[in-house]
C-alpha cells in the first residue's frame, strides 16, 4: 500500500517521468528483498520513498531555476515577448481543439485503460502461489518496463498520420476482456505467463501510442498553434488519468 501511495504522489500529471517509475519499482524491490516483513522494516521502507520523493522534487525545483537562466530559453521567451502578432489561447482554444479532437479523445481513452487496469487490479485482484506477496511488484515493474520501452519505440518508427494510431488507442478497450478472463476465464488464463504477458503489452502500448500521440499533434496544426495543442493534449490526459482511476475502483465490485 505504502508504494503504490508514493507512486501517486511522485508522479507528476503526464506520467512522462518513465525513468522515475523505473527507479522506483526497483527501490521498492530493492526494500522487500532488504528489510525484513515487520511493522519496523515497513516503516524503515516509507521512510526511505519519501525521503527520495523528497529528493526528486528538490531536485526538479533546482533544474527548474537553472532552465529559465540559459540563455537559449531567455532567448526564446523575449521573442515570444516582443511578438505583438502571437494568437490569443483564450479565444482559439476551442477552434484548435476542434482540429486534433481526436488525437484528444485518444489520449484520453489510452489513460482511461491504463489506469483503471493499473495498478490497482495488477495489485488486488490477481493472485498467484508461486510469486505470493512478490506478484503485485513484479507486476507493476513489468507495466513500468513496457511503458519505458514503448517510449523508447518512437526512437525506431513514428507513423506520419495519426487515423492508425487513433484506431490503435480505441482498440486498447479489448483489454479489458482479456484481464477479466484472467480472473474468470479458463484455468490456463489464471496463471502467471498469460497475466504477465498483457501487463507487458498494456504498457508498451501506454508508453508507445502516448507518445506518438504528443509527437504527431503539434504536427497537425500550425506553428503558432502548436502551445495550445500541448495544453488541449495535457487536458485530455489528466481528464483520462482521472476517470481512469475512478473506474479502477470498479474491480472491486469483483469481490
Amino acid at each position: 500500500m505504502v508504494f503504490h501511495i508514493f507512486i501517486s504522489f511522485l508522479s507528476p500529471p503526464l506520467l512522462n517521468e518513465t525513468h522515475i517509475w523505473l527507479v522506483v519499482s526497483i527501490l521498492r524491490i530493492v526494500t522487500k528483498a532488504a528489510l525484513p516483513h515487520t511493522q519496523h522494516g515497513l516503516r524503515t521502507s516509507t521512510q526511505i520513498y519519501f525521503v527520495f520523493s523528497a529528493l526528486i522534487i528538490l531536485l526538479c525545483v533546482i533544474c527548474t531555476n537553472v532552465l529559465h537562466r540559459l540563455p537559449m530559453i531567455r532567448y526564446y521567451r523575449n521573442r515570444k515577448h516582443n511578438n505583438n502578432s502571437h494568437m490569443s489561447i483564450s479565444s482559439n482554444f476551442w477552434d484548435v481543439v476542434k482540429k486534433i479532437r481526436w488525437l484528444v479523445t485518444a489520449v484520453f481513452v489510452t489513460y482511461v485503460v491504463s489506469l483503471s487496469i493499473f495498478p490497482g487490479y495488477l495489485s488486488e485482484n490477481v493472485k498467484s502461489d508461486y510469486f505470493k506477496d512478490w506478484y503485485p511488484i513484479i507486476l507493476i515493474t513489468t507495466f513500468n518496463v513496457g511503458d519505458f520501452l514503448g517510449k523508447c519505440l518512437t526512437a525506431i518508427y513514428v507513423p506520419n498520420g495519426s487515423k492508425g494510431t487513433v484506431w490503435c488507442c480505441m482498440a486498447r478497450v479489448l483489454f479489458y476482456p482479456l484481464f477479466m478472463e484472467c480472473i474468470h476465464g479458463p484455468k490456463w488464463m489464471h496463471s502467471e505467463v498469460p497475466v504477465v504477458v498483457l501487463t507487458l503489452m498494456l504498457g508498451v502500448s501506454n508508453g508507445y501510442l502516448t507518445s506518438v500521440l504528443m509527437i504527431l499533434a503539434p504536427k497537425s496544426v500550425p506553428i503558432e498553434e502548436a502551445e495550445v495543442v500541448g495544453i488541449a493534449m495535457e487536458t485530455g490526459l489528466v481528464i483520462g488519468l482521472v476517470v481512469g482511476s475512478a473506474f479502477g475502483w470498479l474491480w472491486n465490485l469483483e469481490h
